[in-house]
This record gives C-alpha cells, structure tokens and sequence, in this order.
C-alpha cells in the first residue's frame, strides 16, 4: 500500500528497537561519548535524493554525518530505507510527516513505517495558514496534537511540530508557537529550527529556554540580517549559547543541520556545513 508523501507501508510487524548492527555499532559509539550527534534533514539535498536516493544517502554518510531525518521516502518501501541506513551505518533521526498522515484512517500504516526504519521522532513539518488564523484554532489544533502522542505513546513513538517564520508572529496576542507548546503535552517534541525563528524576530536561546525538555530534536540553520547565504558560523545565531542549552536544559538527543541558502550546490553545502559546525561547537 502506498500512500501520500511517498510513504509506502511494508509488510510484517518490525520492533523499533530492531536495530541492524551497522547502526547498533553508530548508536553504542554515542552513547559511549555522551554526546550529541549531527544529522542532515535531508531536504537540503530533495533534488538529488530524487535522482539517487541510496547514492545519495552514501555519500551524506560518508562526509561524516551520523544520521538523517528524511523528507519524504519517493516511493521507497520501508524495507528499502531501512536498508539503506543499515548499509551506511546511519541513523533515523526523524522523518518529516505530513499531518494527514496521522488521521485516524493513516495512523496504523505510517507507524508501521517508523517502526520498520527505526524512527521514534514523526515531526509534522508544516500546517495549512489558511485553517490557523485565530488563537482558538491553535488551541484545536494543539488539542489534536495531544490525542495523536496519546495513540502513538504506547509505539515509543515522539509526535513533534517544526517550527516556521510565521510560527512567532503574534495572533490575538500570542505567538501559535506558544500557544500550541504552552497548550500540549511535554512529550509532544518543539523541534525548533534556529534560523526560521530568527528570521520571525524571535529569540531561539529564550525558546529554548522556556520550554526545557521539549527539544529532543531541533534543526540547526545560520541566520545572517546581511548575508542571506550564510552557512551555519557564519552569521548572526549565538551557536555557543544555543549549544549550552541543548547540552544541558533542552533534552536534545540530536542535532540536525538543514541548508537552504543556496550558496552551493546541495552536497557541497551539507559538506561544508558540517565542517562549520564541527569548528563552532568545538
């Protein structure tokens, strides 16, 4: 059965903690460090993952990146992905999900799914404007997104939201990223993206700072007033600070670096970044 975004479900029942020894051998590395893993969104590289997806996963391990969070699966079979993280010794860091997917109708398929590739982080990536104009359909909507992590709760399975521009610009007084984290459970994931906050005149350290355990993942991106394609490092974001919180209050348990400024080609940029953050964390 194929279903929207490319997800496609894959027969036989799949634990999550089935992890192939590829992985396995990444993931006990880690733990063993006590640090905090970077992984690639892979949107910054859609275009290419188009034309060659397993080639394309190969190479994001081999620049050194620990693991993905996928975008999208074009039409690949669970089985098929999970394959390609294993033969790679990669990670699932995340998947984004459309929201659709987490309908009542759509729920049973998508975490079949996640279980079959590993991944415990479905992050809803974006909501229709048009239906969110008031503070109470944020309210609704912050309702529903607590009765999808009551479903999924059991499935060891985190539902989370990914944060936008327009997600901090006030309605009736309060932003819809306060409305929705200040009205859902704690388990409900604030996947913070640093660059898109700032880019919505919002401070990402006092966001994270407010919310402490809810950033099990967040989306590293430079933000520049002056240079808009600034790579991570290279602009105005206080990485030192940002850092000090995910390592300490926050509870990330990944890093995921995502590249949209269009200042390289798509793997040169995701190369490039990683270097940069490499140099900014220290």
């Amino acid at each position: 059965m194929i279903l929207k975004s490319g997800l496609v479900a894959c027969a036989g029942v799949c634990s999550l903690d089935a992890i192939a020894k590829g992985a396995e051998e990444v993931k006990k590395a880690i733990e063993a460090k006590k640090e905090i893993p970077v992984g690639l969104q892979l949107w910054t590289v859609r275009e290419e993952c188009k034309k060659d997806f397993p080639g394309t996963i190969a190479k994001v391990a081999k620049m050194g990146y620990k693991g993905v969070e996928f975008a999208g699966f074009y039409e690949r079979s669970a089985k098929d992905v999970r394959k390609m993280l294993d033969d790679n010794g990669l990670l699932c860091f995340g998947s984004h999900t459309a929201y659709d997917l987490l309908s009542n109708e759509k729920l049973a398929a998508t975490m079949e799914f996640n279980r079959t590739i590993g991944n415990k982080f479905v992050i809803v990536p974006w909501l229709d404007r048009k239906e969110l104009k008031t503070k109470a359909d944020w309210l609704a909507k912050a309702k529903t997104f607590n009765e999808f992590a009551d479903k999924t709760r059991a499935e060891g399975v985190h539902i989370g939201y990914h944060a936008h521009q327009g997600d901090f610009l006030p309605i009736d007084g309060e932003t819809p990223w306060d409305i929705l984290f200040g009205n859902t459970s704690k388990e409900i994931i604030m996947q913070l993206d640093t660059g898109n906050a700032m880019q919505g005149k919002a401070d990402p350290v006092a966001i994270l700072k407010k919310y402490p355990g809810r950033s099990l993942t967040i989306h590293l991106k430079e933000f520049s007033a002056t240079n808009p394609k600034a790579l991570i490092g290279e602009g105005d974001v206080k990485w030192k600070d940002i850092f000090a919180v995910c390592e300490s209050t926050a509870g990330t348990q990944y890093y995921i670096l995502e590249e949209e400024s269009g200042a390289y080609p798509p793997l040169e940029s995701a190369e490039r970044s990683l270097k940069n953050f490499k140099k900014v964390h220290g």
